[in-house]
């Protein structure tokens, strides 16, 4: 009797631990359960951040399609049938320099302008008429970073320099050809050369050359902001001097564009930007997502070892 009610309470007392053994097996899979949604929810951000930033790359750095060297050779083989059709004259000027002389007048000088609200005349060589390619300039479509269009033709572009061609090979019977419309005759007066190439700086200054700029540039002032036509013109002939024309010496005492410039964004402040607004989210979920988990977690652990107090015998 005595040995039948000891197995009698080892089998009525035993299941106790065992049920309390599986409350926290239970427990445990919860949580590492929960770890694992956690892992899965992190994993799942991270292939949706990497795929984004695949794409900005891919939408910043794009390769040149083939449709783009399509375009050249189609105007290669158009572009003598046009000729024999219309005869176009022979252009001597540079696009690349006459942009950047424009540039350079629209961010160090158009500013200054606009704030005495003073017009040029057109017999001054700085006007807008007077620049051969303003026109087809102004018919840039410029949509996206990598997508320009034609405004003539809405063909469209990978590239800047593909429109140039473009332009080049299919539109050079709009340009108006005449003396004195090229700008870029004007850079070096404006210091062209120090916007597009930083090499130049280290360049041995020729006395010569420098003065003859410098009489370029005064001769600038004298006609597009002559003296006698009022304060605003007085105080813009003095600020071309400063700007432009005081760092024409081998001297090296005063810099080019002294006076300042309008800061314009440029690509990469612009993708710098479009990068942050797109992670700013995904930072803030990613430890929205953790800050709650590791509060389940820790909830967890206080029910897990709670339930280990109430479990311990007497």
């Amino acid at each position: 009797r005595g040995k039948s009610r000891y197995n009698s309470r080892l089998q009525f007392e035993f299941p106790k631990p065992q049920s309390g053994h599986s409350d926290r097996l239970f427990r445990s899979l919860q949580i590492s359960s929960a770890m694992k949604k956690k892992e899965t929810a992190s994993t799942i951000i991270l292939l949706s951040f990497l795929l984004s930033l695949q794409e900005l790359l891919h939408f910043a750095f794009p390769l040149p399609p083939s449709h783009n060297n399509q375009d050249e050779e189609q105007s290669a083989t158009l572009r003598p049938l046009e000729q024999n059709e219309e005869h176009v004259d022979e252009v001597h000027c540079s696009r690349e320099r006459s942009r950047t002389a424009w540039n350079i007048i629209e961010e160090h000088l158009l500013p200054f302008m606009e704030i005495e609200n003073y017009e040029v005349s057109t017999q001054c060589r700085l006007h807008p008429n007077n620049d051969l390619f303003r026109d087809q300039e102004q018919h840039k479509i410029h949509l996206d970073i990598n997508h320009w269009q034609c405004g003539y033709c809405r063909k469209s572009f990978r590239a800047e320099k593909f429109l140039d061609k473009h332009f080049d090979n299919r539109h050079s019977n709009l340009l108006n050809v005449s003396h004195g419309k090229c700008l870029a005759d004007l850079c070096g007066a404006l210091h062209c050369d120090l916007k597009m190439d930083i090499k130049s700086r280290k360049s041995k200054c020729k006395p010569a050359a420098a003065a003859r700029n410098k009489h370029l540039c005064e001769s600038l002032a004298d006609s597009c902001f002559p003296i006698n036509e009022g304060p605003s013109a007085n105080r813009l002939h003095e600020l071309f001097l400063h700007q432009f024309c005081g760092a024409h010496s081998c001297t090296g005492k005063q810099k080019p564009f002294s006076r300042g410039a309008a800061r314009q964004p440029g690509i990469f402040y612009m993708a710098s930007s479009i990068l942050i607004l797109m992670l700013l989210p995904i930072f803030y979920v990613i430890v929205y997502l953790h800050r709650r988990e590791s509060r389940n977690g820790i909830e967890v652990l206080k029910r897990i070892s709670k339930a280990g107090r109430k479990s311990k015998p007497l």
